[in-house]
């Protein structure tokens, strides 16, 4: 072997060892052959599957056609939040088991036309604008049955009767409400759409009913259907919801009862539901024939009775829902109901109070689809367009208490499937704190500004805050804890916790389907010390009014509790308070 050849096999071998040296220097930590070093978070070994949305209930509908993902924004600034070392309720939440989309319309308002011109108020624009109750009605209860939306001030139709028949016989002045009325202690349709277009709100529609059965015209119902489709033309497509009447099987309605001399039509004296279904069929074509001369799409609700019949009811209540199924059969394109909870007018504890929501939404709900599927009817969306609690003598409307109602009641209806609820009202008149208003109208005793948000406004406001855009699963082994879960579209899952018992209740959050993130975040809601249970304050992790009513003037930039999510979540819910939070993804 010569030299050259020497050199070759020596160059070879030292080619051969470097190539071993080098491939064995190349494995590090950061190869994907060898596993890290350090703990496995168990969140990574969770199974997590698909979430499958259910199909569209049929009580929903229509009003899920707007329907929007929902993306949380993770807080920049948060405060360190206290949690408790243990935990005595644990509240289950499965992601992936779907209940319902949420309904955009799910925790809609009422306005009326005694509360100003609105668009004047701009405390008052600025809380509806950040609250956004998405829907709002107009123009309130019972005065849309003596309402005339295109008329000034004391103009009524010359065939508008000057008196009105009350339900025990007796005539009083009819009191009629005008559209055109540009005073400023009212509230004017034009000034509604303005207050719609500022707030970034949409409508829903109450026309007179009334005017059907009191019209001393030759044909009263067509007179009232023809003023009800103008509206239609007039509204142009800015609303797609409208309602023919509002609680027309109560006595207390104008037009349940009729002087039948004055009737040119040989209407009973007393309304019934299947004239009232009959007279929805006429205007519902109205109204439909004007929305399609300008391109638009409409729907009609029809007013329903909400409950089984109880014996001390008129003849008219007992038998309104039968005789509306008849009349109308499947022409209305929804259904309305109202409810306010509690007992009329007693003087309930806070207990009483909240035992209400979870029952009655429920047994409203089923009573309403029975009802239909009874008549031989297609299913329609159901709407809970009233609702509030009924107690008084404490000052329970007004309260934190009613705040805790008011949040279990939006649960409950995503939970029950209604299409839309609109809380009855914005404002009112204080009425020693018997006031269903979620605004002050500055008539407090103790000087509470005009305009001052309410318990009930904080509450909801905070509730949606951290709710997503989906309901899933989430169940409490406490009857004391009432919980209610969701899904965001960019991962996130939101918790609401209220706490019904008057002992504060640390909770345990045990999660399916979801691999929690590096932190979750919480407000927390608390009645202030004053007037027993039934505080007219609510604090927000711990701030709270500066006056004797209401909430944190700084709502919008409380910054939440925030707290490390990579071990067992735990929270405490104090007595008779609220907990909304949302736990990052993974």
């Amino acid at each position: 072997m010569n030299i050259t050849q020497r050199l070759s096999l020596a160059l070879l071998g030292f080619v051969i060892c470097s190539f071993c040296f080098f491939s064995a220097c190349r494995k590090s930590p950061a190869s994907p052959t060898t596993p890290p070093v350090g703990p496995v978070n168990p969140d990574d070994t969770i199974t997590v599957n698909p979430q499958v949305d259910p199909a569209v209930a049929v009580t929903i509908g229509f009003f899920i056609d707007d329907w929007q993902v929902k993306n949380f924004t993770i807080p920049s600034a948060t405060t360190a939040g206290s949690v408790p070392v243990t935990a005595t309720v644990t509240v289950t939440i499965d992601r992936s088991n779907v209940i319902s989309k949420v309904p955009r319309s799910f925790a809609g308002n009422n306005s009326n036309i005694w509360m100003t011109q609105m668009v004047t108020e701009a405390p008052l624009l600025d809380h509806l604008t950040t609250l956004h109750p998405h829907l709002i009605r107009f123009p309130g209860g019972s005065i849309s049955d003596i309402f005339f939306w295109n008329a000034q001030p004391n103009m009524a139709p010359a065939d508008a009767p000057a008196q009105l028949v009350k339900a025990d016989g007796s005539s009083a002045n009819a009191g009629y409400w005008f559209g055109k009325n540009s005073d400023n202690w009212t509230l004017s349709v034009d000034n509604y759409y303005n207050m719609l277009q500022q707030t970034n709100n949409k409508g829903m529609i109450t026309v007179n009913y009334g005017y059907a059965r009191y019209g001393t015209g030759i044909n009263p119902v067509a007179a009232a259907a023809h003023l009800a489709a103008d509206w239609v033309r007039y509204d142009n497509g800015r609303t797609k919801y409208w309602e023919i009447g509002n609680e027309n099987f109560g006595d207390w309605e104008a037009g349940y009862r009729i002087n039948t001399a004055n009737n040119k039509d040989g209407q009973p004296e007393y309304l019934s539901g299947l004239l009232y279904g009959q007279h929805f069929k006429i205007f519902a074509d109205s109204m439909r024939k004007a929305a399609q001369e300008i391109g638009k799409i409409i729907y009609i609700g029809a007013v329903m009775s909400e409950a089984a019949p109880l014996s001390w009811w008129t003849t008219t209540a007992k038998n309104w829902n039968s005789g509306l199924f008849s009349g109308a059969a499947n022409t209305p394109d929804f259904f309305i109901v109202h409810n306010y909870y509690t007992n009329y007018q007693t003087n309930a504890n806070a207990a009483e109070i909240l035992n209400t929501p979870i029952p009655v939404t429920q047994t409203m709900m089923d009573y309403v689809k029975q009802s239909i599927t009874t008549a031989g009817l297609t299913q329609k969306p159901v709407v809970l367009n009233e609702w509030n609690i009924f107690s008084t003598g404490s000052k329970q409307q007004v309260s934190h208490i009613n705040g805790l109602h008011a949040v279990m009641v939006l649960g409950e209806a995503i939970k029950n499937k209604f299409g839309m609820t609109a809380r009855w009202d914005l404002a009112n008149a204080w009425d020693n704190g018997n006031d269903h208003g979620m605004f002050s109208q500055g008539d407090e005793p103790d000087a509470v500004p005009k305009w001052t948000p309410r318990p009930a406004f904080y509450h909801m406001y905070f509730f949606q805050q951290y709710l997503g855009d989906r309901l899933v699963s989430a169940t409490s082994n406490s009857a004391d804890i009432v919980s209610y879960a969701s899904s965001f579209t960019s991962g996130e899952t939101g918790i609401t916790l209220v706490n019904k018992s008057a002992d504060a209740k640390s909770v345990e959050l045990s999660f399916k389907n979801f691999r929690k993130g590096n932190k979750f975040y919480w407000y927390t809601l608390t009645g202030g010390g004053d007037n027993g249970e039934f505080s007219r304050k609510t604090l927000v992790n711990g701030v709270g009014p500066a006056i004797a009513a209401g909430g944190p003037a700084n709502y919008k930039t409380i910054s939440p509790f925030s707290a490390p999510a990579t071990g067992v979540i735990r929270v405490t819910v104090p007595a008779r308070a609220v907990v909304c939070m949302v736990v990052e993804k993974k």
